[in-house]
């Protein structure tokens, strides 16, 4: 579809063009490596699906019905008070893969509440034939009930509606639905509002999906994909993506693909990306708006969600983040260019990324607790404060980036003493300790479990000074200090039963837990010059035992495990960090500046004035 000014999005289109015969040949290839890297879901796979959901859509309609009953509806009404399911997320934009979730929305009429939904809907997936690991979490952000049905995962959200039924035939687009609805039903709709405006204000559904699998696959390879890590999330990927093809409305997705690199390269950030123009609508609630609101002008990569209300799905990107994610971008357009000179494949593009390769040293960010449960709750709000670790350390002097890795690592441990647990809390796992087993460790005194999740950063220092004398003392004390308070200050820490820690390691003592099979570098390829007494102590499987016994919840500077010539200061550096826009490695400043063809302005996409 066009709108009245005859194209889709805020500016006309860079070029209307047929892609060429040989953009046309790269498609086909493209379109190949992806199946060979398994991205498509299998027929069978498809129909399961279908078959799932629809069992689902008849218990969403049975749990209307039965609550609408003991709310006092007649038979006839409650019958008619309906009930219906929307998708959203991969599945609804046509890109999932084998074994990903359907994310779900249930929408139910104005007498069902969201206390039915986990008292009374909750059971009901329980007793649902084929199902398993069903369990709600009514107090996240967005209430959620994650499931499997017959093997297939779904992630279940409710929005209950201003209406006294919800029709078979129900769309979701009318702003006015979001009238008189809490904050969480708004939340809610929003996903399959997004989802449904993005393929709205596409010009050719097939060539975008296309186009957003092989974008996908590309993010997550290169641990470049995850919102809660400053990062893009599956939102502001789609969005993206979907901008592009509205500037090139006739062109294949290998032709996508390559102008998709090279323009956001060169994209006037924070110039937003917007599919449409920002609208107001019948709520009080705010949209984004920079001009009205300091936070949303301090976003470094604005990209705008298209349905009512607009908001900005890249608020958590910081200056670090933007800079990794701007030199993927660059190496990405080098790759599809030689791909498209035959010089290259595409699976050269979904390389794995070199995260724990890259950096001479890194932090570890060790979460900790004694139960499964407590754990994944621990563990995530930590890793959502882990933004907050890299904006302060962006301000350390000498350090040009803080890279956070996308996911965290989980480990049990058994543990037959307190100094084993004290160990375990600050990453010190030992071989006895890894190959221990919970039958091990059975019956004896003083014998426990510890559930641990360990995060990364990877840090970038400034080369020092031509002519300078001496080590150079790293400051970190102050971001990792705040850091562990600002966790501390979750409404449910409990001292006894959860432990924080933050510490530096060489990467020759990285675990092998970070590694793939056969990845491991050689040892010697990460050895350092030494520089007096105490360097290249630590071992090449895990960090050297700290000196000392330490409280489980505190943050530690290892020094041993520090990088030789470079020590870490307990006293506060202040100062900007220099030389932030600095390359992060010599490798991708020694790539040429990507352009476009001939005769096609990035200039336009922008509606920058």
């Amino acid at each position: 579809m066009t709108t009245e000014k005859g194209f889709l999005g805020v500016t006309p289109p860079i070029s209307t063009a047929e892609s060429t015969e040989r953009e046309k040949e790269v498609t086909a290839t493209l379109m190949e490596e992806l199946r060979r890297q398994n991205t498509f879901e299998s027929v069978e796979e498809a129909r399961l699906r279908e078959t799932v959901l629809g069992r689902v859509a008849a218990v969403v309609k049975k749990f209307v019905y039965e609550v609408s009953l003991s709310r006092g509806l007649s038979e006839a009404a409650a019958n008619a008070a309906g009930g219906k399911i929307f998708t959203f997320g991969s599945y609804r934009l046509g890109v999932h893969g084998p074994g990903s979730d359907i994310d779900t929305l249930c929408v139910v009429p104005k007498h069902v509440s969201r206390e039915d939904f986990f008292e009374k809907f909750e059971p009901m997936l329980k007793e649902l034939e084929g199902a398993s690991e069903v369990s709600g979490v009514p107090e996240a952000y967005v209430p959620i009930i994650k499931a499997k049905i017959s093997g297939i995962p779904l992630d279940l959200l409710m929005a209950r509606l201003a209406l006294s039924s919800i029709p078979d035939d129900l769309s979701l687009k009318d702003d006015n639905l979001l009238r008189n609805l809490d904050e969480r039903c708004v939340r809610s709709l929003g996903g399959s509002r997004v989802n449904d405006e993005a393929l709205r204000l596409v010009p050719n559904v097939e060539v975008y999906r296309d186009s957003l699998r092989c974008i996908k696959l590309w993010a997550q390879r290169r641990a470049i994909y995850s919102n809660v890590n400053g990062f893009l999330g599956g939102v502001a990927w789609a969005i993206l993506v979907a901008r592009i093809c509205q500037l090139y409305p006739n062109a294949t997705a290998g032709a996508i693909v390559s102008r998709f690199f090279i323009i956001m390269y060169q994209w006037s950030w924070p110039q937003p990306v917007l599919l449409k123009q920002i609208e107001e609508g019948p709520l009080q609630v705010r949209v984004w708006n920079p001009k009205l609101y300091p936070a949303d002008r301090s976003h470094r990569m604005p990209i705008i969600t298209p349905a009512y209300p607009a908001m900005c799905s890249t608020h958590n990107v910081t200056a670090s983040t933007q800079m990794i994610v701007t030199e993927e971008f660059k190496k990405g357009a080098d790759i599809v260019d030689k791909v498209i000179v035959g010089t290259a494949s595409w699976s050269e593009l979904f390389q794995k990324h070199d995260f724990f390769h890259k950096y001479r040293y890194y932090l570890q960010v060790i979460a900790s607790t004694g139960t499964a449960e407590l754990q994944i709750k621990w563990a995530g709000t930590v890793e959502s404060r882990i933004r907050q670790l890299v904006m302060k350390l962006e301000y350390v002097d000498s350090l040009i980036l803080a890279h956070p890795f996308i996911k965290g690592f989980d480990q049990v441990s058994h543990c037959i003493t307190e100094e084993e647990v004290r160990q375990v809390a600050q990453g010190q796992i030992s071989d006895l300790i890894a190959k221990r087993t919970k039958a091990d460790i059975e019956g004896l005194d003083g014998a426990s479990t510890v559930h641990s999740t360990t995060f990364y950063i990877g840090l970038l220092i400034e080369p020092k000074p031509l002519g300078a004398v001496g080590p150079r003392r790293l400051d970190i004390s102050y971001p990792t200090t705040e850091f562990t308070k600002l966790v501390k200050m979750w409404e449910k820490y409990d001292e006894d039963t959860m432990g924080i820690v933050v510490r530096n390691i060489k990467s020759s003592a990285l675990p092998d837990y970070v590694f793939d099979e056969g990845e491991r570098q050689p040892k010697q390829a990460l050895k350092r010059p030494k520089t007096g007494k105490g360097s290249g102590k630590s071992s090449n499987t895990s960090p050297d035992m700290p000196n000392k016994k330490r409280r489980r919840s505190e943050t530690t500077q290892d020094n041993e495990n520090g990088i030789p010539g470079l020590s870490f200061s307990s006293a506060m550096l202040h100062g900007e960090t220099n030389g932030l826009y600095a390359p992060i490695n010599r490798a991708v400043s020694e790539i040429k500046s990507p352009q476009l063809p001939l005769g096609e302005n990035a200039v336009v996409a922008t509606g920058a004035k």
